[in-house]
């Protein structure tokens, strides 16, 4: 729970943007921003766009998907997250990323609108056959991309029910004319997501590395300590972030009884429940209540009119 909480405040701080050559990106992220935006413009034009964004943990994939949301202000725009907790609840993540369409789920053929209402219990029926499921959310999107292009932000695949990814899968492969970006984010990408064009996110370069881990650290740091650090998370964001935290002043400074290297998702664990710990009891079940909230929350907001404040 505190580890998703953290995770969204500090790729935020990782997403710090940078002026280079003209153009404002994410740090360390100038390839990847041109590649989103390659897409944005592509939507704009009229065009479908598919991707996946691959990496580890931390590794700076939501700040990548924040970025884009970002950039398309003046595109309609519709958020989804896995949720681990929900991978057993067929049609849960496809309910998130649809919700803001429903009101349209009247203009869908009637087979392709029983088997979605059915499927988000509008209305009673057998379980619905997946393919039609898959045609209508397809339809859904279409119809609402005919009024402005349509960017579709999926965060997390990795915790997608099944039901959703395979629908999601279907509809990435046969956008057609249609003005729809899909974007996953996802660690490892299941079976379904297979295939689908990728975009590896890899570690930050040293340099922006190093800056970043500058960002964090108010006191001296000891240049073998920074090497260290460094090394140890590979240009991960979150881990540059969150390590120095679990480490005191002292060794910092001079590497004074720095500890031997644990596993950095160990590490980076330990820091959360470190700092949630030192919380009082009414902050920490406020940050439970955030978590269960999450999803909704993005869904929300992600899905609001440009302009609407």
């Amino acid at each position: 729970m505190a580890g998703h909480a953290a995770r969204d405040t500090v790729l935020l701080m990782a997403g710090g943007r940078a002026d280079r050559g003209g153009s404002t990106t994410l740090r360390g992220r100038r390839g990847e921003c041109e590649r989103l935006d390659r897409l944005l413009a592509g939507v704009r034009a009229g065009s479908s766009g598919v991707l996946v964004v691959r990496g580890e943990a931390g590794v700076g994939k939501s700040a990548l998907l924040d970025y884009v949301v970002e950039s398309a202000a003046d595109l309609q725009v519709v958020r989804a997250a896995g949720v681990e907790s929900e991978m057993e609840l067929a049609f849960a993540a496809l309910h998130q990323l649809c919700a803001p369409a429903l009101d349209r789920l009247g203009r869908l053929p009637g087979p392709q609108r029983d088997a979605l209402g059915t499927a988000f219990g509008l209305q009673a029926g057998a379980a619905p056959d997946r393919f039609l499921v898959g045609l209508a959310v397809l339809s859904l999107l279409s119809e609402a991309a005919g009024e402005r292009p349509l960017v579709c932000v999926i965060d997390d695949a990795q915790w997608l029910d099944k039901a959703s990814a395979q629908a999601l899968a279907f509809v990435a492969r046969r956008l057609a004319a249609d003005a729809v970006l899909v974007l996953f984010a996802a660690r490892e990408p299941g079976a379904d997501l297979c295939g689908l064009p990728e975009l590896v996110v890899e570690g930050l370069p040293e340099a922006d590395a190093r800056e970043l881990l500058a960002s964090v650290v108010r006191g001296p740091l000891d240049e073998r300590v920074r090497q260290r650090i460094v090394a140890e998370t590979r240009g991960n964001a979150l881990a540059l972030l969150e390590l120095p935290r679990g480490l005191s002043q002292a060794e910092l400074a001079a590497g004074f009884g720095l500890a031997e290297a644990l596993p950095l998702p160990g590490r980076i664990e330990q820091s959360f429940l470190r700092r949630v710990e030192s919380l009082p009891a009414e902050t920490r079940l406020l940050l439970v209540v955030a978590r269960l909230s999450r999803s909704a929350t993005r869904r929300w907001y992600g899905a609001r009119p440009a302009g609407s404040g």
